[in-house]
């Protein structure tokens, strides 16, 4: 029988508060994967983006979108597993979509923003496993008040 094989990336997926960063410690600490996280204690929007989002939800976006592709390229180019917090289908695929859906985005931006997601899409290989967290909003809420974060 062949040996399957190790996995190169792994990403987790949901909402936030959904237990993603828990997850991801807890799998790469298990496994001896290398972890990535989002960094939003460096963001340099995310504090703008909350006290004007339609002013500020293009910038934001594509600051995330810079940054998982910077990721994705490190994972590509080593030989090591990774275990990433969040990918670029997120972002594209719900974030930007319900920015544009609640008026905090314009067309135009959002039309720009994912033309060019669809082009980064074509040049990376997506995730070897994509682990899919889901949590009741309840829930959801009670883990986003724990982090004590203004925004």
């Amino acid at each position: 029988m062949a040996k399957a094989k190790k996995p190169k990336h792994v990403a987790v997926a949901g909402n936030i508060g959904a237990g993603k960063t828990t997850l991801t410690e807890m799998l790469s600490k298990h496994y001896r994967w290398i972890p990535q996280f989002e960094d939003v204690d460096h963001n340099p929007y995310l504090t703008d983006f909350y006290d004007d989002m339609p002013r500020w939800s293009f910038n934001l976006q594509i600051y995330f979108l810079h940054g998982r592709l910077n990721q994705i390229l490190d994972i590509q180019r080593g030989t090591e597993t990774i275990i990433q917090d969040r990918t670029i289908y997120e972002d594209a695929n719900i974030f930007a979509p319900n920015l544009h859906e609640m008026g905090l985005m314009s067309k135009r931006d959002y039309d720009n923003y994912y033309g060019f997601f669809s082009t980064i899409k074509t040049m990376v290989q997506p995730p070897d496993l994509l682990i899919y967290l889901k949590a009741s909003v309840p829930t959801l809420v009670s883990q986003i008040q724990k982090r004590g974060r203004e925004y």
